[in-house]
């Protein structure tokens, strides 16, 4: 009698409808906590932090420094995570850009309080890239060297974006007011503990 040596995959996938819809909503709410950012005077870790302090110093929209600084990271993304991948991210990157500039056109915010911008933009933006990594996406730079070396089990993707965030904040504090640095990192140390703790797995086992 024959052994049957190949088992089928229990894994749940994500269907193309799936992916679709979760990379739309984790665009939408990272352009929203960009929004929310902005209108506190804050800034973010990773690249997105990067193009903020960029935009605030060189008066430029964010949605384009963004872009233009995701760029290098595409060949790594496609030598290291594939094509599929490298589509997803690139989609995920322009859409992120171009919300982020219609955002302000449709949905003004007169007053928000730096602290409450922190914590919301941390908690959004958290949950906007959680929906990406698991629809097999991230925004470029720093995330696709993340995912990279945690599926090798060499550091979570949240740890090392913290240690890129220190240098992000390192410039920030030549070029902006301290408190607006303080309030920042507020939002940023949300926005990587909501990645570190749910970004795992053992807790999330559909591709």
């Amino acid at each position: 009698m024959a052994m049957l040596t190949d088992t089928p995959d229990p894994t749940p996938r994500h269907s193309p409808l799936d992916d679709a819809l979760g990379l739309f909503s984790g665009c939408v709410m990272m352009a929203l906590s960009v929004h929310l950012l902005r209108a506190g005077g804050l800034i973010t870790g990773q690249i997105a932090g990067l193009s903020l302090v960029g935009s605030y110093a060189a008066g430029v929209d964010f949605g384009l420094v963004f872009f233009v600084l995701n760029l290098p990271f595409y060949g790594l993304a496609v030598r290291r995570m594939g094509w599929v991948f490298t589509a997803k991210t690139f989609a995920a990157v322009a859409l992120v850009s171009a919300l982020s500039w219609l955002m302000p056109l449709v949905f003004a915010i007169n007053t928000l309080h730096p602290g409450a911008a922190a914590v919301m933009g941390g908690v959004i933006g958290g949950a906007g890239l959680l929906a990406l990594f698991r629809h097999g996406a991230t925004l470029g730079g720093i995330g696709i060297l993340g995912m990279y070396l945690q599926d090798k089990g060499v550091i979570r993707a949240g740890q090392l974006q913290m240690g890129f965030d220190a240098c992000v904040f390192a410039l920030a504090m030549l070029l902006l007011d301290w408190k607006v640095v303080a309030w920042s990192l507020l939002g940023a140390v949300v926005l990587n503990l909501i990645i570190t703790m749910n970004h795992r797995r053992d807790r999330y086992i559909a591709r």
